[in-house]
């Protein structure tokens, strides 16, 4: 594949994902794997994993995050060069930021004039449950069918699920998970 149709692709995969991605970074989840992993095979499901548990530690919206290194991943598997994978990177990261830049522009432009609408309510009354199904789909997906999930990853997750429940301190729990997998693994 030549360098510039492959950029196109990422583009229109990444405008996709960022056009149809209600929710947030969470809600995108399924639908990056589903353009990534499975419809233009550019990276693994596991290096698919790996992309999701650094991009929730790093700073940022997990969909820039993620978008940002599967362009240099997709690019860097094609064999071309790393400033070539860089622009990959920068391309994926605009695509997935563009349409939510457009909307919310639109969006604001209008908001107030119809923000009582009923139309307008009752449409985003209907988008709520579609995004906690989106969101519900990423965690199933990262728990179903992954070769990685064993009792010690089981033992870390009970832990860290039971702390913040307890509201102990987010980057703590980070930590002291990243420490347990150390040992444990």
């Amino acid at each position: 594949m030549a360098l510039a149709q492959l950029y196109i692709s990422l583009f229109i995969a990444f405008f996709k994902i960022g056009l149809f991605g209600f929710g947030g970074g969470y809600a995108m989840l399924p639908l990056i794997q589903q353009e990534v992993v499975e419809t233009n095979e550019w990276i693994t499901i596991n290096e698919f994993t790996d992309i999701v548990a650094i991009s929730q530690t790093t700073p940022g919206p997990i969909s820039f995050n993620s978008a940002t290194y599967i362009g240099y991943k997709a690019v860097h598997s094609s064999g071309f060069t790393v400033l070539a994978s860089i622009l990959g990177s920068a391309v994926c990261t605009l695509a997935v930021s563009l349409p939510s830049f457009g909307i919310m522009t639109f969006v604001c432009a209008f908001f107030f004039r119809f923000k009582e609408n009923r139309y307008v309510l009752a449409a985003l009354f209907g988008i709520k449950p579609a995004v906690i199904g989106l969101i519900a789909a990423a965690g199933i997906m990262l728990i179903n069918g992954f070769n990685f999930i064993d009792y010690k990853s089981w033992i870390i997750f009970s832990a860290v699920f039971l702390a913040s429940v307890k509201k102990v301190d987010p980057i703590l729990l980070i930590v002291l998970a990243a420490v347990a997998g150390y040992i444990l693994y």
